[in-house]
């Protein structure tokens, strides 16, 4: 026993090192599309509610985004969720005020 916990063997592998490389996503030029199309949708619905204050603004929002979900299903074949476009609408407007122009 004394000889198998005397330095290290062969056998033992180190330790797993985490992957230093992030997978990155390309766009695509139909993603870019359809950021295009919901912007221009959400910009023409006046989504964020500047010209105008609304009864029940967040029915109003809702409905809104479900007309935005089947438009780009209609459009592109893609299905997404209101919640990930919601998150893709509030990442253009704060994080990337460029592309969102």
């Amino acid at each position: 026993m004394a000889e198998r916990f005397s330095g290290t063997s062969e056998e033992e592998s180190p330790e797993p090192q985490p992957s230093r490389s992030k997978r990155r996503y390309k766009v695509t030029n139909k993603a870019f599309e359809e950021m295009v199309e919901m912007v221009s949708i959400l910009r023409r619905e006046d989504y964020n509610g500047k010209k105008g204050p609304y009864t029940r603004p967040n029915m109003r929002k809702d409905k809104i985004m479900s007309s935005v979900v089947t438009a780009l299903e209609h459009k592109f074949g893609t299905k997404r969720a209101k919640e990930q476009l919601r998150k893709r609408w509030s990442d253009l407007k704060s994080r990337v005020p460029k592309q969102y122009w």
